[in-house]
């Protein structure tokens, strides 16, 4: 979940084990920024992708929009705010819930603590593998 991007995220690596075609995919509108620090993203494209949420007797589904993104993320997917409008969606991060209505009743999406733990630390290295070369070459810069 992610409340404050406007983009719905599917990473290539997602695409490929949900079996679909990559000529699915639509061309995207223009790159973004704030991914990765510092760098400039250029979707591989985007796709409408029906998601739904819950159990057969208690469901709600809808088309999103994901840019479909080449490069290494620890999630699947991410949920920005366009999910949050469509579905009326109340996230609570610290209890890692996701409440949104449904025909029937409150549908409750429960994380978990210990992979949000792993996710996390994978986060950590991977930024550290973004980050390191820019501060090598910031010190030789500053060296020189």
């Amino acid at each position: 979940m992610d409340g404050g991007s406007g983009l719905n995220i599917l990473y290539a690596s997602t695409v490929d084990m949900m079996g679909i075609p990559w000529s699915s995919l639509c061309p995207s509108m223009a790159p973004f920024y704030r991914v990765i620090l510092g760098k400039k993203v250029v979707p591989l494209g985007c796709i409408w992708i029906n998601v739904t949420f819950s159990q057969p007797n208690n469901f709600w589904k809808e088309p999103l929009t994901f840019e479909v993104v080449d490069f290494p993320g620890v999630y699947h997917a991410l949920l920005g705010q366009s999910f949050f409008a469509k579905f009326m969606a109340v996230p609570n991060y610290t209890y890692l819930k996701l409440k949104m209505p449904s025909p029937n009743k409150v549908i409750t999406i429960e994380g978990s603590f210990k992979q949000a733990y792993y996710c996390e630390q994978d986060r950590i290295t991977q930024a550290i593998a973004l980050i390191a070369p820019m501060i090598m070459d910031f010190v030789v810069l500053k060296k020189g």
